[in-house]
């Protein structure tokens, strides 16, 4: 009879086979829901009931994706999770959440999966999830693409590095922070390029240079008619990026207004454009920046903690130039091959003297600056060689720390972030590492702790 059990696992031997995924869920209508849908997209299926009869399928047989329910009978998402980052890597995993679940889907994304889908699911986005996940390249063709754009060997660019073929790997938000010039919009554009979504558009968006009256036009588009001037229909950012990456740089100077309209989009992954009656709906990724710490953003009230939540799931810190100093010859080498030009031209190359010059310089504008750098050097050199003086490197405009100083007071809000960090040190210390406890001692609210922590990098 059409529709048996048999007769599915018939379709399934006969059909031309993608993969294979694995669903994990104690619900048999869920688990039959998603095996028929599976199936009709052209992937063989398998089902486990529980955590221990899913661990004992993945060690076993190889997979191309893995479904999994949040709550198991005999453990967690979560679990599966991290049982999946351990022994199967390049498996991609994706949770099942309880409507409204949001911190369950967070700490899902946080632990390593993939992406996650709501009760009651839906199929339009299931089949998106699945697509994606499948176009995921190997971890060997995610190294060559984009390979050598972040340049250096610095245990900070290294360990960067490493954590952008990670994030490639998930469709969870990305909060990119770091000094202005440091490359947070390489990173965006590396982990883009290395993901599902590579084939798709990236478009970067500078929050802080849109005027307030047209933010919500430039972001979600406009029907014609909708106010003077607009004399035809236009998409905006989320339809230009659907399918593709969303990069939102300076996000913290987003007003108030804009945020909660961005974190409706966001949840309900569906946009209104200006003057339109009905949503439509969108799949973008988003990944954003700011040099500012939006943690304190939020503190001060100029930022909304729910919409940092959603954005701010996985941060990834670009360190600055000065951090990487040993990188300094292999990136001032590349940007003056760059410079050169076409043609032929051999690049104009660095003094020792020059080389020393740059090594002892703190850019506090980073790898930007050191690009402004050369190439006002490549215009005043007399020759092939650039030498000091054509560098006219800023003399320092505050008297740097020295290491063998830790107690100096300046610069000032370095100083005063070591006071506060020895203060929650030494308050968690008494307490035995109880959050609540801390925060009562110091006479703050848990949430203030929680962020201060975050800030200052406390585990």
């Amino acid at each position: 009879m059409p529709g048996t059990v048999e007769n599915r696992r018939a379709e399934r031997r006969t059909s031309i086979v993608q993969g294979t995924v694995l669903v994990i869920d104690d619900e048999a209508d869920i688990r039959e829901l998603l095996e028929l849908s599976l199936l009709r997209m052209g992937l063989a299926v398998e089902c486990a009931g529980s955590v221990a009869v899913a661990k004992q399928l993945l060690q076993s047989k190889r997979y191309e994706l893995c479904l999994t329910d949040m709550r198991l009978p005999d453990g967690d998402g979560l679990e599966l999770v991290r049982f999946i980052g351990v022994q199967c890597a390049d498996l991609p995993v994706a949770v099942i959440t309880a409507f409204g679940s949001t911190e369950n889907a967070v700490a899902a994304l946080k632990a390593g999966a993939f992406d996650y889908l709501t009760k009651p699911l839906s199929l339009d986005q299931l089949r998106t999830l699945v697509k994606s996940a499948l176009s995921l390249p190997q971890k060997t063709a995610a190294a060559k693409s984009g390979e050598g754009q972040l340049l250096g060997s610095s245990p900070g660019i290294e360990q960067v590095r490493a954590k952008i073929e990670k994030l490639a790997r998930s469709q969870a938000p990305i909060y990119l922070t770091g000094e202005s010039g440091s490359g947070k919009e390489l990173a965006a554009r590396l982990i883009h390029g290395k993901g599902s979504r590579r084939e798709r558009a990236f478009v970067p968006v500078n929050c802080g240079a849109i005027p307030e009256n047209l933010m919500e036009s430039e972001f979600f588009g406009y029907k014609k008619g909708a106010f003077t001037g607009a004399e035809g229909d236009r998409d905006g950012f989320f339809q230009a990026a659907n399918t593709g990456t969303l990069f939102l740089d300076e996000v913290a100077d987003l007003p108030l207004a804009m945020q909660v309209k961005l974190l409706r989009a966001i949840q309900e992954k569906t946009v209104r454009k200006v003057g339109a009656t009905s949503e439509d709906a969108v799949d973008v990724r988003i990944i954003c920046a700011t040099h500012q710490n939006l943690a304190a953003c939020v503190e001060s009230g100029k930022f909304r903690q729910d919409l940092y939540y959603r954005l701010a799931v996985i941060e990834l810190r670009m360190p600055p130039l000065r951090e990487c100093r040993d990188d300094i010859p292999v990136l001032a080498d590349a940007i003056l091959r760059r410079l050169s030009g076409p043609g032929g031209k051999a690049p104009m190359r660095l003094s020792d003297e020059a080389k020393k010059a740059l090594a002892n310089y703190d850019f506090p504008g980073n790898t930007r600056e050191l690009e402004n750098i050369l190439e006002r050097a490549i215009a005043l050199a007399a020759g092939e060689e650039i030498q000091p003086e054509d560098l006219q490197l800023a003399p320092p405009t505050w008297i740097a720390r020295e290491p063998g100083a830790p107690n100096a007071k300046w610069p000032l809000p370095e100083y005063l972030d070591r006071l506060e960090k020895e203060a929650i040190l030494e308050a968690l210390e008494k307490t035995r590492f109880n959050r609540t406890a801390a925060a009562k001692l110091l006479g703050i609210t848990f949430r203030a702790l929680r962020y201060r922590m975050e800030r200052l990098g406390i585990r």
